[in-house]
C-alpha cells in the first residue's frame, strides 16, 4: 500500500487526468472546423447506407451543441482546482470525505442527541415500556443490527437470535447493555489435535444426549467421558453452559451454528470463533442505553418490526 501512497503516483494520477481534458478539447475542436460548401452533385458522407439511397452526410455538429462540449470540458478544469481530483492535490476548498462525514455527524449529534441523552438516566426496564423509546431504538437497530442479526432479530447461522430465550451472556439489562457497549468475542477451542476424530464423534454423541436425543447407553457412556475430559470446564457437567464465559447451554434447542449431527462435529473438531463489535465509539452511551431498551424489550415479550 506504501507505493500507492508515494509521490510518483500522485503525479502519474494528475498528468493523466490532465493529459485527458487537453486531448478532449483538442478532439472537439478538431470536429468544430468548418468544413467546404457541401457540394451537391458529390456530397462527403460517411460511408453508410440505409434502405439503398439514404446516406450519412459528413456534417459537423450544430455550433450550440458543441459548445455544451467545450462546457462541460471547461467545468471540469474548474471542478478539480476547487475538489480533489489530481492526485494528492486537496483542492483550493480544501474538501473531503472525511470533514463532511465529520460536520454532518456533528450536525447530527447536535441535533439528536440530547433526544438520547433525556433517557440516558433511566433504567432500560421502564424504557423498554416506552413506545417512543422502542420507536428509536427501532431505528438504532435497523442501521446497526439488521446486517447480523436480520430485521426481525431471528439471527442467522453464527448471529444469536435475539427473540428466543436462549441467551450467551445473559439477558438481563445490565448484560445487554454490555455486549452492545463493549462488544463479545466468543471463541470456541479446536479440539481435534487433543482428542482426535473419533474423540470427536463420541463428544458430538455426548453432546446430543445433552440435547435430548435418542443415542444408545454404550455410547453415552464412552462419550461422557471425552466430554468430562475437553468440554465440561466450560459447558458444565450437566451442559447448561456457562454466560460469564459465552459458553452456549447444549440441553436446549437453539444451537448458533446449526444443531445437525454433522455441524456438532463440526464445531468440536474446527471449533468457532464468533465476533461481536463493540458499539460504544461510534455510537456512545446514550444512544447504546436505547439500543439495549429496544432488545432488552424482545425478552419482555416485544416484538421487532420490519
Amino acid at each position: 500500500m506504501a507505493d500507492f501512497n508515494s509521490v510518483y503516483w500522485s503525479i502519474f494520477i494528475g498528468s493523466v487526468t490532465l493529459v485527458s481534458i487537453v486531448v478532449l478539447i483538442w478532439f472537439v475542436w478538431s470536429q468544430a472546423k468548418a468544413r467546404p460548401p457541401l457540394d451537391a452533385d458529390n456530397p462527403e458522407t460517411m460511408g453508410h447506407k440505409w434502405d439503398g439511397n439514404l446516406e450519412e452526410y459528413n456534417n459537423p455538429l450544430p455550433r450550440w451543441w458543441m459548445n455544451l462540449f467545450y462546457l462541460t470540458l471547461f467545468w471540469s478544469i474548474g471542478y478539480l482546482i476547487a475538489y480533489p481530483g489530481l492526485g494528492a492535490f486537496k483542492g483550493l476548498l480544501g474538501w473531503s470525505q472525511v470533514s463532511q462525514y465529520e460536520a454532518e455527524v456533528a450536525a447530527a449529534e447536535a441535533e439528536y442527541g440530547p433526544l438520547y441523552e433525556q433517557y440516558q438516566k433511566t433504567d432500560i426496564p421502564t424504557l423498554a415500556q416506552n413506545e417512543e423509546v422502542l420507536e428509536m431504538g427501532h431505528n438504532l437497530f435497523a442501521s446497526y443490527c439488521t446486517q447480523c442479526h436480520g430485521s426481525d432479530a431471528g439471527g442467522a447461522r453464527g448471529f444469536p437470535n435475539l427473540t428466543d430465550d436462549a441467551w450467551l451472556y445473559g439477558s438481563t439489562p445490565e448484560a445487554i447493555e454490555h455486549s452492545i457497549l463493549k462488544g463479545r468475542a466468543g471463541v470456541m477451542p479446536a479440539w481435534v489435535a487433543v482428542i482426535g476424530e473419533d474423540g470427536a464423534q463420541k463428544a458430538a454423541d455426548y453432546v446430543e444426549h445433552l440435547a435430548g436425543r435418542d443415542i444408545a447407553a454404550d455410547k453415552v457412556e464412552a462419550g461422557k467421558q471425552t466430554y468430562n475430559q475437553v468440554c465440561v470446564a466450560c459447558h458444565g457437567a450437566e451442559g447448561k453452559g456457562n454466560p460469564m464465559l459465552g459458553a452456549p447451554n447444549l440441553t436446549d434447542d437453539a444451537w448458533l451454528y446449526g444443531g445437525t449431527r454433522t455441524a456438532i462435529v463440526e464445531s468440536i473438531v474446527k471449533g468457532r470463533n464468533g465476533q461481536m463489535p463493540a458499539h460504544e465509539e461510534f455510537l456512545g452511551p446514550a444512544k447504546v442505553h436505547v439500543l439495549a431498551a429496544y432488545v432488552y424489550s424482545f425478552t419482555q415479550g416485544n416484538k421487532p418490526t420490519r
